[in-house]
Formats: structure tokens, C-alpha cells, sequence
């Protein structure tokens, strides 16, 4: 049997949304996914994060439905989270979604993010992109009336992308997933997240891997005896931000669920956000228009 879930926070629209998830970029192989989905449920995840670029949904789905049952699980008891890709941007987003209801083999999907502001095979000052994310938003507003997403949101937005969002839709977002960690805090970001009533979801919070060697982190590991990792998770979540650690290693993917029974230090929260220069380890969606 499992142990008990990770806590969740409520939404804008009323679901609950588990505040740990698993990543699952770059986790495909099939002997890879089941390895950390069985580690991730039998340590209380609940939530767990695909793509449809990252390849994996079908993948993903086929070892959920062999997996809930062993850990006395159902589908009602696990929250699912995929992405419209940038190639499907625009007109191409509503089928795109089923496409993506199809790979995983449910009826529905938990939450449904536009990837990315952008759209494949077009600059990112080309004045096209605003319209085609407007197109995808109906298009998931329509999908979300028919029950088929249970809530929607968008992935790597700027302040300026946001506002525009909330000037023009009918259903808000309910979610916004960008790279947060301790060299890239996003204040703004979440405050314009907070003003709106959109759940902030932080991506790479490792940054890679490269914070979990930042000597601030690891002397704050070693004051609580705790991992890097762990720490910068604690981080995160003592802030209200949900996070996402992609591993598919089963000791690390049950390292980093270990973030409920301890708390850091004020201090230590201001030594870890005095870290924040800015720096993105992933892409930078600030110049699209």
C-alpha cells in the first residue's frame, strides 16, 4: 500500500492539485517510467507532469492504469498534467489536446498547458504569435466546457504575456509552470500570479542539477542535514510554490518527497533568495512578442 499523498493546494476553479509532482522530461523508456512512477507512488506523489513533446504520454498512461490498482489506487486519485506543443500553436490546438486525451487513454486530463508563448517555425518577433496563443486558449476554454480538461493553464509566460491573457479570456488560468529556483526567484512573476489568482508551479528547481552544488545551498543542507536538493525544494514549497523534480533514479525520486517534515529557517530563506541574479538554465520566453 502507499503512504499517505503530499499535501495540495485548491485552485482557482475549485481542483485539487498535489503541491509535489513528477517531472517526466526526457523519462521514455518504458523500463525508466514504470521505475519511477512505482517509486513515486508508493511515496505518496500523486501528480505527475508529461508533454506531448516529451514524448511519453502513451508511455505514461499505459503504466498508471498498471500501477493505481497494485497501489489500490484509481485515476480519480492521481492528477495528470500534459502540454499543447509549440507546433501546435493556433488553429492546430484543439486537436492536438484530443490527440494528447488519446496517447494517455483517459477521459480527461487533470490540467492542459500551452508549453510555451511561441509558435514552432516562427521568430519570436513575429506578430502572429499574440493571435495564436489567443486561438489556443478557446481552444482549450472550449475543452474544458466539455469536462475533457479539468483545468487549463500556460507554461513559460512573462508578466506581459499574463496580463494579456487575463485582458482577453473567459476562463483565467488556472496555473502558471515556469523554470523558479533560488538564482532565478521570479517575484514579479508571482505577483502578478498572486494579484490574479493563478497557482505558481516551479520547473528545474535544481536548476539542472548546478544549485544543488552552490556553496550557500549545500552550507544550508549541512545546517539542517538534509540534501541540496531537498533544501531547494523546501525552498520553493515554504513559499506556497508547487514544484515538479524530474528524476527517474527510484532513491532520488523518494529523496525528493522528503520535504513535508521539515521547515528552513528565516534566515536561511533570505541566504537562499539572496541568491537571485537572474540566471535561466532553461529557455528564456522574454523576447516573444
Amino acid at each position: 500500500m502507499s503512504s499517505s499523498a503530499a499535501p495540495s493546494v485548491l485552485l482557482n476553479n475549485g481542483v485539487h492539485m498535489p503541491i509535489l509532482g513528477l517531472g517526466t522530461y526526457k523519462i521514455k523508456d518504458p523500463e525508466e517510467v514504470y521505475q519511477a512512477l512505482e517509486a513515486a507512488l508508493d511515496c505518496g506523489y500523486r501528480s505527475f507532469d508529461s508533454a506531448a513533446v516529451y514524448g511519453n504520454e502513451a508511455e505514461l498512461g499505459r503504466v498508471l492504469k498498471e500501477l493505481l490498482p497494485k497501489h489500490g489506487l484509481t485515476r480519480e486519485d492521481v492528477f495528470i498534467t500534459s502540454k499543447l506543443s509549440p507546433k501546435d500553436q493556433g488553429e492546430g490546438a484543439m486537436e492536438a489536446a484530443l490527440h494528447s486525451l488519446s496517447e494517455l487513454d483517459m477521459d480527461y486530463i487533470d490540467l492542459y498547458l500551452i508549453h510555451w508563448p511561441g509558435t514552432r517555425g516562427l521568430s519570436v518577433s513575429d506578430q502572429r504569435n499574440p493571435g495564436n496563443r489567443a486561438q489556443s486558449w478557446a481552444a482549450l476554454e472550449e475543452l474544458h466546457a466539455q469536462g475533457k480538461l479539468k483545468a487549463i493553464g500556460v507554461s513559460n509566460y512573462t508578466q506581459g504575456h499574463m496580463r494579456a491573457l487575463m485582458q482577453s479570456c473567459k476562463v483565467p488560468p488556472a496555473l502558471l509552470q515556469v523554470e523558479c529556483h533560488p538564482k532565478l526567484c521570479q517575484t514579479e512573476l508571482r505577483s502578478v500570479c498572486k494579484e490574479y489568482g493563478v497557482c505558481f508551479q516551479a520547473y528545474s528547481s535544481l536548476g539542472k542539477g548546478e544549485l544543488t552544488k552552490d556553496p550557500v545551498v549545500i552550507e544550508v543542507a549541512k545546517t539542517c542535514e538534509r540534501t541540496p536538493a531537498q533544501v531547494l525544494l523546501r525552498w520553493a514549497v515554504q513559499q506556497g510554490v508547487l514544484v515538479l523534480p524530474k528524476s527517474s533514479n527510484p532513491d532520488r525520486v523518494k529523496d525528493n518527497a522528503k520535504i513535508f517534515d521539515f521547515t528552513l529557517s528565516d534566515s536561511d530563506m533570505d541566504r537562499l533568495s539572496a541568491l537571485d541574479c537572474g540566471y535561466r538554465c532553461c529557455w528564456d520566453p522574454c523576447e516573444v512578442v
